[in-house]
C-alpha cells in the first residue's frame, strides 16, 4: 500500500516559496553604489549619525528598485521617500516633546492612515511602510541633528540611488541607437515581454497550460502598461523614441485579444501563428525592422483576426507614431474610495492595532530601563509595520520568515563585529548587504537577513554598542504581538477587502461586456475596458491568494472567493472571443450566448459569505450602468432594441456590414441604491447588436 505524504499547510508553503527570474547585475551595482559610499563619506566629514539616515534612505530605496521603466521609477523610489522623510520629521519632533501617551495615539493615527494608503497598490504601500518605518526611527532613534537636517538626509540618501538608478545602463540596455537604449530600456524590454507572452499563449492554445498563460500574458500587459506610465510634464510622448514604443504597445492589444479567443476556444492552432509575435517581440528588443511576418491560416474567427491584427501591428511598427498615452489612471473620487472603503479601513485598523501595540510595549520596556544602555526602542515598531502589510504576504508566513532572518541576520553580524575593524569594517558590510539586497528581495526571510546585518552595522557606525541579541529578542516579541493582534477582531466584516476587489472586478467585466453588446465601434475603448477587467481579475487573485494562505481563523473568510474570480475570468475570456467572432461575422451563434448565460447565472449562486450579491433576489440584482458604459443602456426592463446596419470602424478585423439586428437591454431598471452589479440581459433568440 502506498502512503502518501501529508499536505503542506497553505501558509508554510507561502513561506517556503520564493521569486524566480534572472539576475539584475545592474541593481546589485546600484545597490554596492548606494549605502556604503554614502556612510563612507559621512565618516570622514566627522558626521556618521548623518551617514546612517543617508544609508537607511538609499537601504529603502533600494528594496524598491524593481525592473521597469526609468520614469516610473521616479513614483516608484521617490514617492515611498518623501514619505519617509515626513515620518521621520514628524516622528523626531513628537519623539522630542512628547509624553509616552501622545506620542503612542499619534503612532497609532499614522498607522491608520498608512494602512488605508497601502490599499491603493504596490506604490502606496511602499509610501505606508516608509512613513510609518520612518516616524518609529524618528521617535526611537535619537540622534543629535534636528529634524529636519535628519529627513533631509534621508531623501538625499534615496536621490542619490534615483539617480544612480536614471544615469547607470540597465541590464536590459540594447543594441541600436544608445541614448534612446538607455532611455527606454526597461519599457522596451517590458513591451517585448507582451509579444513574447502573445506566442506563448498561442502556443499553449488547445491544451491545459492555455490558463497559465493567459494569466501570464496578463501580468505582462500590466508590467509593460506601468513601465510606459509615469510622471511627466506634457500630456503626449515627447520623442520619437517613446512614440515607437506605445504605438508597439497599442499594436499588442488586438493581438492579445485574438490569442484569448483562440485560447478560450480549446483547439490547437498552427506552430507557425506564434512565429509573427516572437519576430515583433525581437523586433522591440533589437529597435530593428519587423521583416516579413508569417500569416497563420484563415479558416477560424480567431486565426483571422489574428492575421488582422499581425497586418495591423506590422503597419504601426512602419508608422511608429503613438500619440497616445497608454497609463491606467484613476480619479481622486476613485482614489479616496478606496482609502475610505472596505479595502482601506481593514487594512488600516489591522496596521493601526499592530503599530500602536507595539510602539506602546516598545516604550513601556524603554522606560523600564529593559534595553540597559541602549536608547533605542524603534526596533519593535518597525519590526512590527514589515509583519502586518496584508499584501506582502500571508501573517503567519511572513512572521515566520522575520523570525527566521532576524536571527541569522542578527547571529551573522555578532560573528563579524567581533574580527572586524572599526570603522572600515562596517562600511564594507554596508557596501555588501546594499549590493545583496536587490537579490534578497527573492525571499522575505533572505532580505530580512541582508536588512538586519544592515542596520546593525548601521547603528553600530553611529556610535551604539553591538546588540544582536536584544534585536532577536524584540523581533521575537514584535512577532507574538502582531500574531495576536492581527486575529483580534475588529469593526466591520472580515473579508471585506476581497469582498471590494472582486466587486471592483466584477464591475469592470460587467462593463467591458455591455461595451462589446452595445452599439459602440470605439476599439481603443474596447481595449482599454478588456485591460481593466483582466487587471482588475489579477488584483483580486492576488488578494485572494494571499488571503487564503492565513491561518484558518483568517483563511476562512476568503472561502468561495477563488470560485468567484474563476467564473469571472471565464467569463471576461468569451466576452472577448464574443468580441472577437461580432467583427468576424456580425452576430454571435448560439454556443457564445450559451456560455455567456451559463456564466452570468451562475455568479448569483455562489457562496453566500463572498457573494457579490447576496442580499438581493435574482430579478433585482444589479445597478445603473457606470459612467463611460456606451451608449446601450435603457430605462426600461423590458427589451429594448438595438440596430446597426453600419461597417465596422478602421484597425484589424473584417468588417463586415451587417443587417438589422436586436438585441435586450444589458442595463435592467434598478432600485437607486441597489447592491451589486449589473448583468447584460442576453437571449438566444437572435443576433446580438453589431458595433459601428
Amino acid at each position: 500500500m502506498t502512503r502518501t505524504s501529508p499536505a503542506v499547510p497553505p501558509w508554510l508553503a507561502h513561506a517556503l516559496r520564493s521569486q524566480r527570474g534572472p539576475v539584475s547585475w545592474s541593481a546589485l551595482l546600484r545597490g554596492a553604489l548606494s549605502g556604503g559610499p554614502l556612510l563612507l563619506a559621512a565618516v570622514l566629514a566627522g558626521r556618521p549619525t548623518l551617514g546612517v539616515v543617508a544609508a537607511i534612505g538609499a537601504m529603502f530605496a533600494g528594496i524598491n528598485d524593481r525592473p521597469g521603466g526609468r520614469r516610473t521609477s521616479v513614483t516608484r523610489i521617490g514617492t515611498p521617500a518623501l514619505a519617509g522623510a515626513a515620518g521621520l520629521l514628524t516622528g523626531t519632533v513628537a519623539g522630542d516633546h512628547a509624553p509616552a501617551l501622545p506620542l503612542t495615539l499619534l503612532l497609532t493615527a499614522l498607522g491608520l492612515l498608512a494602512g488605508g494608503i497601502s490599499a491603493l497598490g504596490p506604490v502606496g504601500s511602499s509610501v505606508g511602510t516608509q512613513l510609518l518605518v520612518g516616524a518609529a526611527v524618528g521617535a526611537g532613534m535619537p540622534l543629535p541633528e534636528p529634524g529636519w537636517l535628519r529627513a533631509s538626509a534621508f531623501l538625499a540618501g534615496a536621490g542619490w540611488l534615483l539617480l544612480l538608478r536614471l544615469a547607470l545602463p540597465t541590464s536590459h540596455t540594447l543594441a541600436g541607437d544608445l541614448r534612446s537604449g538607455l532611455r527606454f530600456d526597461g519599457e522596451r524590454a517590458a513591451v517585448a515581454g507582451v509579444y513574447e507572452a502573445i506566442a506563448a499563449l498561442l502556443d499553449a492554445a488547445g491544451s491545459d497550460r492555455a490558463t497559465v498563460r493567459r494569466a501570464a500574458l496578463t501580468a505582462a500587459l500590466d508590467q509593460a502598461q506601468d513601465a510606459l506610465a509615469g510622471p511627466r510634464l506634457r500630456r503626449h510622448p515627447s520623442s520619437a523614441a517613446e512614440r515607437r514604443l506605445h504605438a508597439q504597445y497599442a499594436a499588442a492589444l488586438p493581438l492579445a485579444e485574438a490569442a484569448t479567443a483562440l485560447a478560450w476556444a480549446q483547439q490547437e492552432v498552427p506552430d507557425r501563428a506564434s512565429e509573427g509575435p516572437r519576430r515583433l517581440a525581437a523586433a522591440v528588443r533589437n529597435g530593428a525592422p519587423t521583416g516579413p511576418l508569417p500569416a497563420p491560416s484563415r479558416h477560424a474567427p480567431g486565426l483571422r483576426a489574428l492575421d488582422d491584427a499581425l497586418l495591423y501591428a506590422a503597419e504601426a511598427f512602419d508608422r511608429a507614431d503613438g500619440g497616445r498615452l497608454h497609463g491606467r489612471r484613476r480619479s481622486r473620487s476613485a482614489v479616496l474610495r478606496t482609502v475610505l472603503g472596505a479595502r482601506g479601513r481593514e487594512y488600516g485598523m489591522r496596521v493601526a492595532l499592530c503599530f500602536g501595540v507595539s510602539a506602546a510595549v516598545a516604550q513601556v520596556l524603554y522606560h523600564a530601563h529593559w534595553y540597559g544602555q541602549h536608547e533605542h526602542w524603534y526596533w519593535l515598531p518597525a519590526t512590527a509595520v514589515f509583519l502586518v502589510k496584508p499584501d506582502l504576504g500571508p501573517l503567519a508566513s511572513r512572521v515566520l520568515s522575520r523570525a527566521a532572518g532576524t536571527v541569522l541576520g542578527a547571529l551573522l553580524f555578532a560573528g563579524l563585529a567581533a574580527v572586524l575593524p572599526r570603522p572600515d569594517g562596517l562600511v564594507a558590510v554596508v557596501t555588501v548587504c546594499g549590493a545583496l539586497i536587490p537579490l534578497a528581495t527573492r525571499h522575505f526571510a533572505a532580505q530580512t537577513a541582508v536588512v538586519t546585518v544592515l542596520v546593525l552595522a548601521l547603528v553600530m557606525a553611529g556610535g551604539e554598542p553591538q546588540a544582536s541579541l536584544a534585536r532577536i529578542g524584540e523581533t521575537l516579541l514584535a512577532c507574538a504581538i502582531v500574531l495576536v493582534v492581527g486575529h483580534l477582531p475588529t469593526p466591520g466584516r472580515r473579508g471585506d477587502a476581497i469582498r471590494a476587489r472582486l466587486t471592483e472586478a466584477s464591475g469592470a467585466a460587467q462593463e467591458y461586456l455591455a461595451h462589446v453588446l452595445g452599439e459602440s465601434g470605439d476599439r481603443e475603448a474596447r481595449w482599454a475596458l478588456r485591460r481593466e477587467a483582466y487587471r482588475t481579475l489579477a488584483e483580486a487573485r492576488t488578494a485572494i491568494a494571499l488571503a487564503s494562505a492565513e491561518l484558518p481563523p483568517l483563511a476562512r473568510h476568503a472561502d468561495g472567493a477563488d470560485e468567484i474570480a474563476t467564473t469571472l475570468e471565464l467569463l471576461v475570456d468569451t466576452i472577448t472571443a464574443c468580441a472577437v467572432h461580432l467583427d468576424d461575422t456580425g452576430h454571435l451563434d448560439p454556443h457564445h450566448l450559451r456560455s455567456l448565460t451559463t456564466l452570468q447565472n451562475k455568479l448569483p449562486h455562489l457562496d453566500p459569505r463572498t457573494s457579490l450579491r447576496p442580499d438581493q433576489p435574482p430579478g433585482q440584482r444589479g445597478r445603473r450602468p457606470p459612467e463611460g458604459a456606451g451608449n446601450c443602456a435603457t430605462a426600461s426592463s423590458g427589451a429594448g432594441r438595438l440596430t446597426s446596419g453600419r461597417r465596422a470602424p478602421e484597425g484589424p478585423g473584417r468588417g463586415r456590414a451587417s443587417s438589422t439586428v436586436t438585441a435586450p437591454s444589458p442595463w435592467p431598471e434598478t432600485p437607486e441604491g441597489a447592491r451589486g452589479t449589473a448583468r447584460p440581459a442576453l437571449t438566444s433568440s437572435g443576433p446580438v447588436a453589431r458595433r459601428r
